[in-house]
């Protein structure tokens, strides 16, 4: 018998917040979220040392998805931020950067945490009013009749990912094909609520990026032999698909579990083929001039199909089962029984076509709503990074439709909504709540500590050493270069704000960003003429940064709220 050994007691460890261990594993945490962000943003690395696939990213999704945590606090924060990625696939980064950099200010500040997180709210409800009001100053509307904005969006993203490896020509490239597929998906006849379509990335890797294009509809891919074996189909009007999700292999492991009883002398394999002939003369007989099977056809009925006049094609896989149901408007077939009239769907057109070394069928909708996005990029590890930025965009676009604004990018939404809170706090005596149980000195602390904490998110986009300012007009993100002289007339070293709005040769003061300075009201008009003529602006989604600064700050309560650590050691 083997010998028991006697149950552990459970690990228990009070105020862990208080330990060296974990203030220095938050502090490495911060350290690889924050060297990642922004355009200038350092790649890392993830690897198993025992060999295996390696992942260079710097995207938050990627890089959490690869990085194993150990400590329950890490935990709690990465599962937060991977869970905001999961819904709004953007501003991951910031939310653990502004996360990390809460909690460590809050720390320093020596209050206690009811007293922090009940600030903490207050000043997040003051940020989220103001970031939703008209007046908000980083708020930018969105005319889907001007695509400028949308695309100014589409580049923002991909210019902040680094590891696509993209040059000017090719970013822009590639901007115009996403927001060309978005546009795709939206359908033309649209009620009151609109269903978007479907963009199907489809790879092309070893091509270059600039063959990269956009079709209506959806390749399939097959070898050039099974394409010369496709006949040709010459018909004025749409042509009639039927769609099985059930095998047609005649393989009987597909019959499902339990026992199979068979009469004596029956051959099952030959039951099984008279079957599928069976539903290949349906078939026929209804016309169908289409088939399409998620898993194999059998030989012989593919054989009695083409001999029809039939397009078989098989192997299409689970992946695109949903977008071919929504092109054709079939409803898949699950059974060898027979068919409903109703199943059926059908598509304008059947074609061929051959991107670089690889050859497609492609299916042509009669309303485009599903589209092809054909990625090229230089090696496997870029295709990867610019597929995965591919979709974070598009999902951004979709959100946009949500809710048709976005806000400044490049760090100055985190700078002027900082000048604001500290404005609001210690200026208008009358935004304070008088019930709210915090003396003054606690408000003035914890809003030091949380306008530091987002002026933080904005400083962790200069990686290479210069200085960072920001204006006392607008609020807005400076940044200069490391090597400039100690002495200078900013505004010859200047050229414009983070989000590209603002230049330098404005009538405008500035002063480090981390220096102490007496509190002002932010500008909040945005020049119309500026917006009308932007080409260059950088922007951030506005559900995903607004999901990602609440997240990030009731993450941050949650964790200063923790008094124990139970862990079982069994």
């Amino acid at each position: 018998m083997a010998r028991l050994e006697a149950k552990k007691p459970s690990l228990c460890k009070s105020e862990p917040l208080t330990s060296e261990r974990v203030r220095a594993t938050l502090s490495v945490l911060k350290g690889i979220v924050t060297s990642c962000y922004g355009p200038s943003g350092r790649l890392k690395q993830l690897h198993n040392g025992l060999g295996g696939s390696v992942c260079t990213t710097s995207q938050s999704s990627a890089l959490l998805a690869n990085l194993s945590v150990t400590h329950p606090i890490l935990k709690i924060l990465t599962t937060s931020v991977q869970n905001h990625v999961s819904c709004f696939s953007d501003c991951g980064l910031v939310t653990a950067i502004l996360c990390c950099n809460l909690i460590e200010n809050v720390q320093k500040t020596g209050l206690t945490p009811s007293s922090a997180i009940k600030l903490n709210k207050h000043l997040l409800n003051l940020c989220t009013t103001y970031l939703r009001s008209k007046d908000c100053g980083c708020l930018i509307p969105v005319n889907f009749d001007n695509t400028q904005i949308l695309l100014c969006l589409v580049r923002s993203v991909l210019t902040s990912k680094p590891a696509c490896m993209l040059t000017r020509k090719e970013t822009d490239h590639i901007s115009t094909l996403i927001l060309r597929a978005f546009l795709l998906t939206i359908p033309e006849n649209t009620e009151d609520h609109i269903i978007l379509g479907k963009s199907i990335i489809v790879p092309l890797k070893g091509q270059r990026v600039i063959d990269s294009t956009v079709l209506p509809g959806i390749l399939i891919q097959m070898s050039e032999v099974q394409l010369m074996k496709i006949l040709p189909i010459k018909k004025s009007d749409s042509l009639k698909v039927a769609l099985f999700h059930a095998s047609l292999s005649g393989d009987l492991s597909d019959a499902g579990e339990g026992t199979l009883v068979v009469d004596y002398g029956v051959c099952l394999e030959n039951a099984v083929l008279d079957q599928l002939l069976n539903l290949g003369r349906q078939l026929v007989s209804d016309h169908v001039d289409l088939v399409m099977c998620q898993k194999v056809i059998h030989p012989s009925l593919k054989q009695f199909l083409n001999m029809h006049r039939v397009i078989a094609i098989d192997r299409v896989g689970v992946a695109l089962m949903e977008p071919l149901s929504k092109v054709t408007g079939t409803q898949p077939i699950g059974s060898l029984g027979s068919i409903s009239p109703s199943s059926y769907g059908s598509v304008k057109d059947l074609r061929t076509a051959k991107f670089g070394f690889k050859s497609f069928f492609h299916l042509i909708p009669n309303e485009v709503t599903v589209c092809s996005l054909l990625l090229g990029n230089r090696n496997d590890t870029a295709w990867d990074e610019l597929k995965l930025t591919c979709q974070t965009a598009l999902h951004v676009l979709q959100l946009t439709i949500k809710e048709p604004c976005v806000l400044l990018g490049g760090g100055c939404t985190e700078t002027h909504l900082a000048a604001y809170i500290r404005h609001k706090t210690f200026i208008e005596r009358g935004s304070i709540p008088k019930d709210g149980g915090y003396t003054q000195t606690e408000l003035q602390l914890i809003t030091e500590a949380f306008c530091t904490a987002l002026e933080s998110v904005a400083g962790s986009l200069e990686h290479d050493g210069g200085e960072i300012l920001t204006d006392m007009k607008y609020g807005h993100f400076w940044s200069v270069q490391a090597d400039s002289p100690s002495v200078v007339n900013w505004p010859d070293l200047l050229s414009r704000c983070g989000c590209g709005l603002h230049n330098s040769q404005e009538e405008l003061n500035w002063s480090f960003l981390r220096s102490t300075r007496h509190p002002f009201a932010p500008q909040t008009c945005l020049p119309h003429e500026t917006l009308g003529s932007a080409n260059n602006l950088t922007l951030d989604c506005f559900t995903a940064k607004l999901s990602g600064l609440q997240v990030a700050v009731e993450t941050a309560n949650l964790i200063l709220d923790l008094s124990y650590v139970i862990e079982d050691k069994n």
